[in-house]
């Protein structure tokens, strides 16, 4: 009888024993380093716009699993339900919220995430639940989108040091980050992690689809 591979394990079992060890050790810490500017953002959150510090929404992780992911609250407490994507200058972002986002800081709550287990350091980004390009949602839209699954989501990723950070408002959008999603699940390598955490310290942090 005939046997056709669906999908293999990307990465070993040890290795990902490892790159889960790093990442957990690697989270806690950024936790313990960065923790004078997570309070600084608490307290600018709290100071200039009413509710919660954190905000939480579901997204997709490994294997297809739904998870909260928690991120510095950037926009005015009464649209944090809404599931409409972000747009540039996006009227429901309070001015130093707006500057979180310019400088990746609402990202640095996900090391909690990765602390817990929901996430990586590197991996594809988790995206929100039923997201849609045009008129078709991200699973119909891309043959390989699925496959994303099959490692953690992470804070950063290939996809995101390769410019494709941002809104997913067209076909190529979504399938140029799919793309580069599978590249770095096929040829992962704890180098190539490492490379990509460099060029986040240096690039990814900042741009012109950090809003």
């Amino acid at each position: 009888m005939q046997l056709i591979a669906v999908a293999d394990r990307p990465i070993s079992e040890f290795a990902l024993f490892a790159k889960n060890l790093f990442d957990r050790a690697a989270a806690l810490i950024g936790l313990a380093v960065f923790s004078p500017v997570l309070l600084i953002c608490a307290i600018g959150i709290s100071v200039t716009s009413p509710g919660p510090v954190f905000f939480r929404q579901k997204r997709v992780g490994y294997m297809g699993r739904e998870f909260d992911i928690i991120k510095f609250r950037t926009m005015e407490q009464k649209f944090c339900g809404s599931d409409a994507p972000t747009s540039r200058n996006d009227r429901r972002i309070f001015k130093f919220g707006g500057l979180l986002r310019k400088t990746s800081l609402d990202e640095l709550p996900q090391l909690i995430n990765v602390l817990i287990g929901d996430m990586s350091l590197v991996g594809p980004r988790p995206h929100m639940l039923g997201q849609m390009v045009g008129e078709r949602s991200f699973f119909d839209a891309v043959d390989d989108y699925a496959n994303r699954h099959r490692v953690k989501p992470g804070i950063t990723g290939w996809a995101q040091v390769n410019g494709w950070r941002g809104p997913t408002e067209t076909m190529e959008q979504i399938e140029r980050r799919v793309e580069h999603d599978i590249y770095y699940i096929e040829n992962w390598s704890p180098m190539l992690d490492l490379a990509i955490l460099v060029r986040t310290l240096f690039q990814g942090f900042f741009g012109k689809n950090a809003f």
